[in-house]
């Protein structure tokens, strides 16, 4: 039966056309092949150039070659219908196959009578992983965090003191040579070398991003492993090994003690926190809290275990899926990328710790970039379409568009999620220029729309803290320094919203 498919309703046919016009009787004859494919309408119109038809004709050859096209691919699908059907009356075709066949498409294209979705590995691991944090192995959870972000993290300072001793040395060459510049060497010396350099403190850098690339995934594998394991011993209630699995040994611990000796000060200076009620009839609580501190506090893991970090660190994986996220916004400029600025120390930090549940900074940002793309060209041509070219102030921010696919308009933000990090979970990236330092913006101003729009993402994605630079500044500049102490020590606004 299907070599057969659709042989009744191919071929070609002969649509015949006839005209009178006064005494005069004229015949059109076009071989059509069937099932047509091309636009009838564009036929219609070749029709009509090629033969040279007059104009009063158009409307009824129209009509008549859409009836002659519609009653043909009625009769080959009738013809064709006909003989599957004697190909089943005659034995050719097996009945029962043929009903599994149907029975199976019924039930993928029914809802009703579709398999429901099976969990994906993400989503069974983040049950386990939730119900384990609830649990008493919470703290080992924690533990076991923790020395993996020690491991990283010495691969890091490794790298940096590699990387530092390769510059120092070939600082101190590069200083020889131009030393000897014009005497003994010359440009196309100085040049070479400075390849020479170039290209070794590429393979030097791509050496230890491959195997800060295989470490973290190896940790992830393992850490997912043991976690299911553990799950599933917890279940288990004839184990009687579980009690000395969980339990914490002080002596495991690893502690990464930072040269100097300083040990983390928990408790934060400068501190005010208030309650505000908004609204006039249906009144919504907030609390503000506002501190001066560093955006990148918030993300930092600790390397000396004290309690009050521990907490922080405890309550931030116990919320991982719930409806109580915690929010921080970077102001970031137009390109995405983690090549400098704050999204360098943004990148950085994730880096040190490896995220056991969510892709990684660079995977997450690559995944950005494709829907910039695929939205700015959505974008471009419906600007196009509904506006054409007469908006000259339109055309020429379609053609800046056009130039900078990748980049994003200032007031737009992408948002990256986290569940390596200290005390947040979602990361929004908000574009911002230099309009912002002046302090002359307004309420229309690109940034205050920004931060509108992430506050309705807060609100419909259950994010109910979010941390804010309070004057849209990561850096005090000089001019802000006029500002009135009390304004000035006040960096970040953080907002609960319930």
């Amino acid at each position: 039966m299907k070599p057969n498919r659709g042989k009744a309703c191919a071929g070609e046919r002969d649509y015949v056309y006839t005209l009178n016009a006064g005494n005069q009787h004229f015949v059109l004859t076009v071989p059509l092949k069937f099932p047509v494919q091309e636009n009838i309408s564009h036929l219609h119109g070749r029709l009509m150039l090629l033969h040279n038809l007059p104009c009063f004709v158009e409307n009824d050859l129209k009509q008549s070659l859409n009836k002659f096209i519609e009653d043909e691919t009625i009769k080959g699908y009738d013809r064709e219908a006909e003989m599957a059907l004697e190909a089943v009356k005659s034995g050719e075709v097996d009945i029962n196959q043929l009903a599994d066949t149907w029975a199976k498409a019924y039930k993928e294209t029914t809802l009703e009578y579709a398999k429901p979705e099976e969990n994906s590995w993400d989503e069974d691991f983040a049950d386990v992983y939730h119900d384990l944090i609830h649990s008493p192995a919470s703290e080992t959870l924690l533990n076991l965090e923790h020395n993996y972000f020690v491991s990283i993290s010495e691969l890091i300072n490794e790298r940096d003191v590699e990387l530092k001793k390769l510059q120092e040395r070939q600082g101190a060459e590069m200083d020889k040579v131009m030393q000897e510049l014009g005497k003994s060497l010359t440009d196309q010396d100085v040049n070479s070398l400075a390849a020479r350099h170039f290209e070794s403190q590429q393979d030097l850098e791509n050496k230890w991003t491959n195997e800060l690339k295989q470490s973290t995934a190896i940790q992830k594998q393992e850490y997912q492993e043991w976690v299911i394991k553990l799950h599933q011993d917890l279940k288990n209630p004839n184990n009687s090994s579980i009690s000395d699995e969980i339990k914490v040994q002080p002596s495991q611990l690893r502690e990464s003690v930072e040269g100097n000796g300083r040990i983390y000060e928990e408790q934060r200076l400068l501190e005010e926190s208030f309650t505000i009620h908004l609204g006039a009839q249906l009144k919504t609580m907030h609390n503000l809290r506002l501190l001066r501190a560093d955006m990148l506090d918030f993300c930092k893991h600790k390397r000396n275990h004290r309690n009050g970090v521990k907490l922080h660190r405890l309550q931030t994986a116990m919320s991982l899926y719930s409806t109580s996220l915690c929010g921080l916004v970077l102001l970031v400029d137009n390109r995405i990328s983690s090549y400098s600025g704050i999204k360098r120390d943004f990148a950085t930090v994730c880096q040190e710790c490896t995220d056991f549940h969510f892709p990684g900074i660079q995977e997450q940002l690559e995944i950005v970039q494709k829907v910039v793309l695929k939205a700015r060209a959505q974008r471009s041509n419906k600007s196009k379409k509904h506006h054409g070219s007469k908006d000259s102030g339109i055309e020429d921010k379609s053609k800046n568009i056009e130039r900078n696919q990748s980049n994003i308009l200032q007031g737009e933000f992408y948002i990256t999620r986290h569940s390596n990090l200290s005390e947040i979970h979602v990361a929004f990236h908000l574009c911002v220029d230099d309009n912002v330092r002046s302090g002359n913006i307004t309420a229309r101003d690109p940034a205050i729309m920004g931060l509108r729009n992430i506050l309705k993402v807060c609100c419909t994605h259950d994010i109910t803290t979010i941390s804010i630079p309070l004057l849209l500044v990561h850096d005090m500049s000089e001019m802000r320094k006029f500002i009135p102490v009390s304004c000035h020590i006040v960096v970040i606004a953080e907002v609960s919203i319930w």
